[in-house]
């Protein structure tokens, strides 16, 4: 298992190996545009102005979070795992004085000087913000504002991994398929885990928050600070609330059977497993919702002919089909607990997430890409595989269970 995770950061600062300052410069160094020898990690890293992660540096703010972390510490104040450690926020999560792009030019200048509930969640656990990371625009279309941030084992990928962990949105499949080709984890949490106040919304019925992380102990950590009822949105609630004792874990027949034997290897009951539905136009019925939602928040801006600015890839035919009979058929189709499935299976991804079924992704193994490379850039994939829980039965922490069994076993 990978070391350099928040645990291990955290321990290092707790006993005092390291300081929150200097793990923040270290971070800092490894964003931007510099040749950086990290003696910490023991790599060379050069990852800006190729891999274009980030769209504004915090670094002010960073290192008055990191010196306040220090000087509780040294009075003996130690408030958990996540005390000094560096992270990033996708730039549509409002931080005051820094700009809030939404990944778009038109508002490439836009201050909001209100705090998010998950920015006030994690400057309460003495996390370090280091930087506003890059985002599609208006976090929807192929189209990126300050860049297309790329995936350091193969640039024409994405999602590099610069920092301990980072929050992150998904209304479709913005965490869970960058974290697929990464080969990092990523939580997309179940709907309303987490607050959303100050946050740009694409589609409020579907719009979640998350963490993507360098393991899925790190995931559990970042989720316990952030989670919890937000008074300021309502359809928040406190979802982690029990413990677990025993799984029936279910897997698709695309899956790869490697994971399922490690599972197996450690006393946990998998079932075959299929859901009882087949639905060929999930992306159409994904782009009709999206296309109603986003008419409405972006009126003012559609009226006044700023959408001139933005480029959209062409539509699908438009399907409009019943939402809550999709979320019954899901229902019916778990006798398990979770299950396990393809992390790059789009219809799912695009049906897990019309139903609120609540998906983490993990790391694998790498296989080597074959051929020629079309750039000069590392010639790795990542294969990923990604754990399902049930909708509306907060069982999210089955899949965290699970997906922690797995890694403590594998590399």
């Amino acid at each position: 298992m990978n070391i350099y995770h928040v645990l291990e950061f955290g321990k290092l600062i707790k006993l005092k190996k390291i300081t929150s300052l200097e793990l923040t410069q270290i971070f800092i160094q490894r964003l931007k545009r510099l040749l950086y020898i990290d003696t910490l990690l023991k790599e060379n890293t050069r990852y800006n102005p190729v891999l274009e992660a980030v769209v504004t540096y915090t670094g002010e703010l960073a290192n008055q979070q990191a010196k306040e972390a220090n000087e509780l510490l040294a009075r003996g104040v130690y408030l958990g795992p996540l005390h000094g450690i560096p992270y990033g926020l996708k730039d549509i999560i409002s931080v005051p004085h820094y700009k809030t792009t939404w990944g778009s030019k038109t508002f490439k200048d836009k201050v909001l000087d209100t705090e998010t509930w998950v920015f006030k969640r994690l400057k309460s656990a003495r996390a370090i913000l280091v930087a506003k990371l890059v985002t599609r625009t208006l976090a929807y279309d192929d189209i990126w504002f300050g860049g297309r941030t790329k995936n350091k084992w193969n640039i024409e990928e994405f999602t590099t991994g610069m920092v301990p962990f980072a929050i992150g949105s998904e209304t479709v499949a913005s965490m869970t398929l960058p974290a697929a080709h990464c080969g990092v984890a990523a939580l997309c949490a179940i709907f309303a885990s987490v607050g959303q106040t100050h946050i740009m919304s694409l589609l409020e019925s579907l719009d979640k928050l998350g963490p993507v992380y360098r393991s899925v102990a790190d995931c559990a950590i970042v989720l316990d600070a952030i989670k919890g009822k937000d008074l300021d949105d309502l359809s928040s609630r406190d979802i982690l609330s029990r413990i677990l004792s025993r799984l029936t874990v279910g897997y698709v027949d695309d899956v790869d059977m490697k994971v399922i034997r490690v599972l197996e290897s450690k006393s946990i009951n998998m079932v075959p497993f299929k859901l009882n539905y087949i639905v060929d136009s999930v992306q159409c019925i994904v782009n009709f919702t999206m296309d109603v939602d986003m008419l409405s928040h972006f009126d003012e801006w559609q009226r006044s002919r700023k959408y001139d600015d933005y480029e959209s890839q062409a539509n699908g035919l438009l399907n409009c089909v019943v939402h809550a009979y999709f979320q019954q058929l899901t229902m019916f189709s778990f006798s398990v607990d979770a299950f396990i499935g393809n992390a790059v299976d789009w219809e799912r991804i695009c049906m897990g997430n019309l139903v609120g079924m609540p998906v983490i992704v993990v790391p694998a193994r790498f296989t080597n890409i074959l051929g020629p490379p079309r750039s000069d850039c590392s010639r790795r994939t990542a294969m990923t595989t990604s754990i399902y829980a049930p909708p509306h039965r907060d069982h999210i922490v089955n899949a965290l269970a699970l997906t922690m069994a797995y890694q403590f076993v594998t590399t």
